[in-house]
């Protein structure tokens, strides 16, 4: 697959979402995880539509209340309960199954069956970040497991969808309307749920600064862009989060990485290639395939 300027920003999407872990474990009140992943999208949001796309227009306000709660409401705060609650690897690896979820979703809403090499690529996928981030010794907590496969699950159905509706609007736009209805969406929820949180300090702001700025407002708007793009089959190119999130936490605690961690991101950048190639095939030879004329 050539390297174009979009996978070239897509790629690094993923990268960046990588630092989401230790920013909000370390900068951002861990016990109000709805709170933030509302704070997280909706002053993004809000800062997108204020770049130009303005309000989202009327008729496509259902569907577009339905990305933002896919991908926005439900996945961010779910995302937030896993990452309370497990230990970063643990987290990760629950978070991986987006890829193969993604494939399943695609065959009723894309009319696009998975093939064999895509759902091995998915598999080996998750084998790989578990290889790199799964602890042995880390308790596993069913709430956390579950919240993190639901929020695998959410973002894999806007990510879907998101290929399946593109046309609505510029990717700035669809971006900016998903994650201001989304965080409106949660924000009551989370008020009403957890209530206010205490009175912030700097490093708060600091971390929700980049979270909103750089972690959100720009990697959505990218990753948007991306799958109107290349397609759903981007899903793969998450697998690369968990990757540069341990190397960055081998990098800031000054330790070596294990051969079975090595292992695992080379299973990964495998799986990942192997992924977005058998995913781009598929989705060009279903393309390329006449359909059924209606009597």
């Amino acid at each position: 697959m050539p390297l174009n300027p979009t996978l070239l920003t897509t790629i690094l999407v993923p990268c960046i979402w990588g630092t989401t872990y230790i920013i909000f474990t370390q900068t951002l009140p861990v016990d109000h995880p709805l709170l933030v992943g509302a704070l997280r999208a909706l002053p993004a949001g809000l800062l997108l539509m204020a770049l130009g796309p303005g309000l989202p227009p009327r008729d496509k306000l259902l569907p577009l209340a339905a990305l933002g709660l896919a991908n926005i409401g439900i996945f961010f705060a779910l995302l937030f309960v896993s990452a309370a609650r497990l230990p970063g690897g643990l987290a990760a690896t629950v978070g991986s199954t987006q890829p193969l979820i993604v494939g399943l979703l695609a065959w009723p809403l894309l009319n696009r069956r998975p093939g064999r090499g895509q759902i091995v690529a998915a598999l080996a996928g998750l084998v790989g970040v578990a290889l790199l981030v799964l602890d042995p010794h880390a308790k596993p907590d069913a709430l956390g497991i579950i919240a993190g496969l639901a929020a695998a699950a959410s973002m894999a159905t806007g990510t879907v969808l998101t290929e399946r509706w593109g046309k609505m609007g510029s990717p700035l736009a669809i971006a900016a309307w998903q994650l201001t209805l989304g965080g409106l969406i949660l924000l009551p929820v989370a008020l009403i749920v957890e209530g206010l949180p205490p009175v912030p300090t700097a490093l708060n702001g600091l971390g929700f600064a980049y979270l909103v700025l750089i972690g959100t407002a720009l990697t959505y708007w990218l990753w948007i862009r991306g799958i109107t793009t290349l397609g759903a089959g981007v899903a793969f190119l998450g697998l690369l989060s968990p990757t540069m999130a341990t190397i960055l936490g081998a990098l800031l605690l000054g330790e070596w990485l294990s051969p079975l961690q090595f292992l695992g991101i080379a299973i990964v950048l495998g799986s990942t290639i192997a992924g977005m190639i058998l995913s781009r095939r598929r989705a060009s030879a279903v393309a390329a395939t006449p359909q059924p004329r209606a009597a």
